[in-house]
């Protein structure tokens, strides 16, 4: 299983993680910060638990090239 967390209310709107995951990230338009698609909010992070593992590779680049490290990609 493949656990990735966000933690949005840190979020700065760079984008990468859109850009080197698309299928799991958007940015808001509503206030210009990432969505983790899919995910359930549990005090201010945001996490979603998927069988898929064809998406660490791309979630992992995606929390490494984050400025602020809110993204942590976890394989169980």
């Amino acid at each position: 299983m493949v656990v990735i967390t966000l933690q949005r209310n840190k979020c700065i709107g760079c984008n990468y993680c859109v850009e080197l995951a698309p299928n799991q990230f958007q940015m808001s338009k509503k206030d210009g910060k990432t969505v983790l698609l899919h995910s359930k909010e549990k005090k201010g992070f945001f996490t979603l638990k998927s069988y898929d593992y064809f998406i660490f590779e791309t979630c992992d680049n995606a929390a490494k090239a984050c400025p602020v490290k809110i993204i942590s990609v976890k394989e169980l």
